[in-house]
C-alpha cells in the first residue's frame, strides 16, 4: 500500500512537471520567432535570452531561501502563478526591454517551481529507485518540451492565443501536484560557487560547463531565429527545434555508456568534435534542402546536449564524499553564467554576420573545448575505477535535480566502506 502510494505521487508530480515543460517547450521556441515579428533586433533577442539565464541562476541562489520561509506548497503555487501572469505580459506589453526584464523575473520563476518538484521527486523517492525516477523526469522533460515545441502550429505566433495556451497548461499544471498529499521535503540545498575548489578538482569540467554554457545559451536564444531567417514555416520550426532535443535524447544513453568504459575527456573531446563538424554544416545548411537541416539538427543535438552530463559526471570522478551535490550546484552556477554570456555575445555579431554565425559560434566555442579536453586527457591520467561515478542523463535544471543523481552512488559507495576512504587527489 506504502508503495502504490509513493508510485502514485511519484506519478502525479511528473504529471505535473510534464505540463510545465509542455508549456515551457512552447514558449521557447515561440518567444523568439515573436520578437523578431515585433521588430526587435538580434542584439535585443540576445538581451531577453540573457536575462532569462541569469534570472534562472539567480533563482538557484535566492530559491532555497525563499521556499524555506514559505514552504514548498505555498513556494510551486505561488512562482507558477507568476509564471502564468508573466506569460501574458507579454503580447499586451509590447516593448524591447520590458521583455527583457520579464523574461528574467521569468527565469527566477521558472528556477523555483522546478526547484521544488525535482524536491518532491527526491523525497517521494526511495535510493532504490532514485536512478529510475531519474531518468523517467529526464525522459518526460525532454518528450514534452518536444511535444510543446509543436504546439507552435496551433494558433498564430503574432496573437495572444499562443501566449495563453502557455499560461494555461502552467495553471493546469498546478492541479495534479497541489492536489496530492506530499510530505515537505528536506531544505534545498543552497548553490555554492567555489572556484578555486571546482576548477582543482576538475578543470576539464569546469570550463566545460562555462563553454557548454555559452553555446547552449546561444542556441536556446537564436535557434528558432535561425530557423525564421532561413525561410521554414511555423510548422518547419517547431520540427527543426523538436530535432534536436530528439536527437539529444536518443543519444544520451549510448554517449553515457562510452562515457564509463574510458577517459570521459575523450568522449567530451568526441562529442565537442562532432558538434563541430554538425555545426558548420547548419550554418552553411540552405532552406531548400530541410531534409539535411533536420539530419544535422538531429546529430547536432545527439551529440551537443550530452556535454553539460559528462563534464557533471567526469568532475563528480573526483569529489570526495558527500561532496557531489555541492560540486554539482557549482557546476551549475557555472553553466547559468556561460548561458547567460553566451545570447549577449552573439546577438551584435548576428545582426552583422547573419543566422548562419549562430552555429560558426557554436563550432567555435565547442571547438576549444574539444581541444581542452585533448590537452588535459594527455597531461592527467584517468580517475580510478574505485571513484568513477557512473554517468546519468542530467538535465540542466536546479540543484535539486543532484540529490536524485547523487543519493545512490553515495548509498553503493557507503556499503563498500568508501565513505570512511578519502578519493585521491588527482585531478582531470
Amino acid at each position: 500500500m506504502l508503495f502504490d502510494a509513493r508510485a502514485r505521487s511519484i506519478a502525479t508530480i511528473l504529471l505535473g512537471a510534464g505540463l510545465l515543460f509542455l508549456g515551457y517547450g512552447l514558449m521557447l521556441t515561440v518567444l523568439p520567432v515573436r520578437a523578431q515579428l515585433e521588430g526587435f533586433t538580434e542584439t535585443t533577442i540576445g538581451f531577453m535570452g540573457s536575462a532569462y539565464f541569469f534570472g534562472f541562476t539567480v533563482g538557484c541562489l535566492v530559491g532555497p531561501r525563499v521556499v524555506k520561509g514559505v514552504g514548498h506548497a505555498r513556494a510551486f503555487a505561488g512562482f507558477a502563478a507568476m509564471i502564468a501572469a508573466l506569460t501574458l505580459l507579454f503580447p499586451l506589453l509590447v516593448d524591447a526591454w520590458l521583455w527583457v526584464v520579464l523574461r528574467a523575473v521569468g527565469g527566477v520563476c521558472t528556477s523555483v517551481v522546478y526547484m521544488v518538484v525535482e524536491s518532491w521527486l527526491n523525497e517521494q523517492s526511495t535510493n532504490k529507485i532514485r536512478g529510475k525516477v531519474l531518468s523517467l523526469y529526464v525522459i518526460i522533460g525532454n518528450l514534452t518540451t518536444i511535444a510543446g515545441q509543436q504546439m507552435l502550429v496551433i494558433y498564430p505566433e503574432n496573437g495572444l492565443a499562443v501566449f495563453s495556451l502557455v499560461a494555461i497548461l502552467v495553471a493546469v499544471s498546478l492541479v495534479p501536484v497541489s492536489l496530492t498529499p506530499v510530505k515537505e521535503p528536506d531544505p534545498i540545498p543552497t548553490a555554492k560557487l567555489r572556484i578555486a575548489r571546482l576548477y582543482g578538482l576538475s578543470p576539464t569540467g569546469f570550463v566545460g560547463c562555462i563553454l557548454f554554457g555559452l553555446a547552449d545559451g546561444a542556441f536556446w536564444t537564436f535557434g528558432p531565429v535561425f530557423a525564421h531567417e532561413r525561410g521554414l514555416s511555423v510548422a518547419d520550426i517547431a520540427l527543426f527545434m523538436g530535432a534536436f532535443m530528439a536527437g539529444g535524447t536518443v543519444l544520451q544513453w549510448p554517449v553515457g555508456w562510452l562515457s564509463d568504459r574510458t577517459d570521459r575527456r575523450f568522449v567530451i573531446a568526441l562529442c565537442a568534435a562532432l558538434s563541430v563538424g554538425s555545426g558548420l554544416g547548419l550554418a552553411f545548411w540552405d532552406a531548400p534542402h530541410p531534409s539535411l537541416g533536420f539530419a544535422l539538427a538531429i546529430l547536432h543535438g545527439g551529440v551537443m546536449f550530452p556535454i553539460y552530463a559528462l563534464c557533471i559526471a567526469h568532475s563528480n570522478d573526483f569529489a570526495p564524499n558527500g561532496e557531489m551535490v555541492e560540486v554539482s550546484s557549482g557546476l551549475l552556477l557555472l553553466y547559468g553564467g556561460g548561458a547567460a554570456l553566451g545570447p549577449i555575445i552573439l546577438g551584435p555579431v548576428m545582426e552583422h554576420w547573419g543566422a548562419g554565425s549562430l552555429f560558426v559560434m557554436i563550432a567555435g566555442t565547442l571547438g576549444v573545448l574539444a581541444l581542452f579536453a585533448l590537452y588535459r586527457a594527455m597531461l592527467h591520467r584517468v580517475a580510478g575505477e574505485d571513484t568513477r561515478v557512473h554517468f546519468a542523463p542530467v538535465p540542466r535544471s536546479t540543484q535539486s535535480v543532484y540529490t536524485l543523481e547523487t543519493d545512490d552512488e553515495e548509498e553503493e559507495e557507503s556499503g563498500d566502506g568508501a565513505e570512511d576512504a578519502p578519493r585521491p587527489e588527482i585531478t582531470g
